[in-house]
Parts: structure tokens; sequence; C-alpha cells
């Protein structure tokens, strides 16, 4: 590796293409690290005026794991390695309000969290991990997020409430209902446990989201055999989501930008504070993990 970074970007495979088009040049690593549990691949991008670290969720050539499978722990773990202390995420969920069209973009500021089979902590058969949720995305990262997407010209709200649910498969019009009645803006897979996850480690961590579509029942729309997401999207819409995914260079770069200069001042970094005075954990997370074993 050359040099290192203390930015990271987590996002799909598509978003490995776009940056790679954009925004890798010729100046990257790219490297696998090994974690006890499991490895996860690299990308460090070192020649632009902000280094950082890319991670691709679901593969780096298509969608080759789908977002209830991705080993998040091991993702969270090889960043925190890498000495990576704010994370921009990018999501792209279905809309569950009218007003919110595919192609716009929100940052939220909190989440619910529905998925059932993952494993959402590092600390499991401990006494550890009872962290404070009250800002679940860090503001600093929400608010560089929104320089960036102002810079972009971008269409984007300043906050939201993503539910997150399991997967693979899409949420029914009942469910989508229930995460309206519960104050969901937009649904999505991947946001959980990873933003947990990074908190644990005392890393900040925000996302950013592109609408992809609406969620079921929220505009009325045929079956289409054999089309992205089977008709959920009309054509201008398409078009739209289309344009707007092309805007994720620089709205991350616009963001990791406004980082650059601005230290952590937040709480994310003292997540486990009340642990460290009580001696039951170190300033090194990952060897005290390890300790305690899978």
């Amino acid at each position: 590796m050359s040099g290192a970074s203390k930015f990271a970007v987590i996002g799909g495979s598509r978003g490995y293409d776009l940056l790679a088009r954009h925004s890798f040049g010729e100046e990257t690593d790219s490297f696998e690290l090994d974690s006890p549990f499991g490895k996860s691949g690299i990308i460090h991008s070192f020649g632009g005026e902000t280094p950082f670290y890319f991670l691709s969720r679901h593969g780096d050539f298509g969608y080759e794991i789908t977002a209830p499978f991705v080993n998040y722990r091991a993702n969270i773990w090889a960043l925190k390695l890498l000495g990576v202390e704010r994370i921009i995420s990018w999501s792209q969920p279905g809309s569950l309000v009218p007003a919110r069209a595919p192609g716009s973009f929100c940052v939220p500021d909190d989440i619910i969290d529905q998925t059932r089979n993952r494993a959402g902590t590092f600390y499991k058969n401990t006494g550890l991990g009872f962290i404070r949720l009250g800002e679940p995305f860090c503001p600093e990262i929400r608010k560089s997020l929104d320089g960036g997407l102002s810079s972009a010209g971008a269409d984007f709200r300043k906050s939201g409430v993503y539910c997150c649910t399991e997967g693979p498969r899409l949420e029914t019009p009942a469910e989508v209902k229930m995460f309206r009645k519960m104050g969901a803006d937009m649904v999505g897979m991947t946001l959980a446990p990873e933003a947990f996850l990074a908190r644990e480690m005392e890393i900040c961590y925000a996302s950013v989201c592109m609408m992809s579509n609406f969620a079921e029942g929220i505009k009325k729309r045929p079956f289409k055999k054999g089309e992205l997401f089977e008709g959920m999207l009309t054509e201008k819409e398409s078009a739209k989501v289309a344009s707007s995914f092309e805007l994720f260079p620089e709205i991350i770069s616009g963001a990791l930008g406004g980082l650059a200069g601005m230290e952590r001042a937040c709480d994310c970094g003292k997540a486990m504070e009340r642990y460290r005075k009580a001696g039951k954990v170190g300033d090194d997370l990952l060897d005290d993990i390890r300790s305690f074993g899978e």
C-alpha cells in the first residue's frame, strides 16, 4: 500500500465501476485483508486531493453477493485495521414517499433495523456493545454530504429515516405500509448492521442515499417480465436514476474534501469509552475482539 488514508467509501459494484472511470485513475492499490470474520477486498485511491479506500459490498465484478450475505463484520474490521476514521456509505433504497422520486437523494439521520439473521455486533457472548445511538449517523459526515450534494446540484433532502430489511426479496405492499406508519422514508437492505458495527469500532459513518425506485404499492406499476425491478420504474424515472447515478463521484469528492479539513469533534470516536474506563477494552479494539473469539 502507498501511504494511508483516514477515509473510506463503501458502495456497490456499480459504484466501483463509476469511480474507476472518474476517481481512481492509475494511482491505486488493490489488495485483500484478512480478519477473524473473513476476507475483504479493498481499493486504495491515493492520486487525488483526498486519498480514500473503496470497498464494494456486493463484489467487484457485478452483483455477486446479496445484502443479507455481505460480510459486514469483515468489511468494517478491515477498514479499522487500515486506520480509517470516517466512512461514507452509498445506498440505493426504494422511496416510501411519493414526493421523493427515483433519482432524488437523501442524507438519512435515523434508521429502523428490520433485519433478522445478520451478525450485528463484534461482541458476541460478552457483556459489551451496549452503545447509545441517539445519532446513528455521524453529524459531521452528514454535513459534508450536504455540501457535496449541493455542489453537485443534486435534488436532495437533508434528513430522513432509512428502514433496513433482510432481503434479498423486495418488500410486500403491506410491509411498505407498515414501514411508512413506523416513520420510514425509504427502504433498503444495506445500512444495518453496517452503521452499528462502525460505531462499535468508533468509526464515524453516514450514508448518502439515492432513491432507486418507488417501493411496492407507493405507485401503481404493472409487472414487466425480465426488466430491472420488473417494471417498478418508468422510462423517465429510469433515465433520471441513471443521470443521478453519474453524480456519485462528484458528490463523494465534494464530501471528502469537506471532511479533509474538519477535525473529528463528534461523539462517534468515544462510543466504547465507558468500557475503556472500566478496563474492559483498551485502545486497540481489534486486539480486544481477537481475545474474545468468535
